[in-house]
């Protein structure tokens, strides 16, 4: 079941690479949902060199179904000047920014076709946080839109774990749906989802050697 021959997900590092992102945010962000008017516009060329920054694709048999944008320590000073409500109860947002190291998870998208196979999403996920984990990074930190009805608000707080902690009105990408920003404790969702026995967990850490699962572990 959580296994399925002719998926590979590729971490982005040249043009035939790039030129599959592109055709994912095509069909997805510009020809379905809107939000964007230059899909090539959303991973210039210069992303290829950047160390600060991962893109990663799922390909079915071939075939670019699913994209997934990584950035480390992201200028979240910006968040500013979307107009960030944080809500009650929420973290000290400028304390716990010194204290952490945040990678911000952008630009996930999966084809219509692909969105009842929960493996293309996972599979992104799985390569995206070997990576932030064995960078040294603590938090995850995404917006999702509220009105987006393939949200994956519901799975990224029931299953993983996220918390919502802010609300804005504006952003990046060219849509009018109040954006609610989520953050994630990757030590605490690994510990979640391990006591759990959850599948997910199995799926996401099965490739892992002995030395990242121990920086979670503890």
């Amino acid at each position: 079941m959580h296994h399925e021959k002719g998926l590979v997900v590729i971490r982005v590092g040249d043009e035939a690479d790039r030129a599959r992102v592109i055709a994912v945010l095509c069909a997805t962000y510009l020809q379905e949902k809107g939000w964007v008017s230059d899909a090539a516009g959303q991973i210039p060329e210069q992303d290829l060199g950047r160390e600060d920054l991962s893109w990663f694709v799922a390909c079915r048999d071939g075939r670019p179904v699913g994209v997934l944008r990584v950035l480390y320590e992201p200028p979240l000073q910006l968040y500013a000047q979307y107009s960030v409500k944080l809500l009650d109860g929420a973290v000290d947002a400028a304390a716990f920014l010194r204290s952490h190291r945040i990678a911000e998870i952008g630009r996930f998208a999966v084809l219509t076709e692909e969105r009842g196979r929960i493996l293309v999403a996972a599979a992104l996920m799985r390569a995206a946080t070997e990576e932030t984990v064995i960078r040294g990074y603590t938090h995850y930190i995404t917006d999702v839109f509220e009105d987006d009805p393939h949200s994956p608000y519901g799975f990224h707080t029931r299953v993983m774990g996220f918390v919502l902690v802010a609300t804005h009105t504006h952003g990046e990408l060219r849509c009018r749906s109040r954006r609610i920003t989520l953050l994630l404790d990757i030590k605490v969702a690994y510990q979640r989802l391990s006591a759990r026995g959850h599948w997910l967990f199995r799926f996401l850490t099965g490739r892992w050697d002995e030395r990242l699962h121990r920086l979670l572990a503890a």
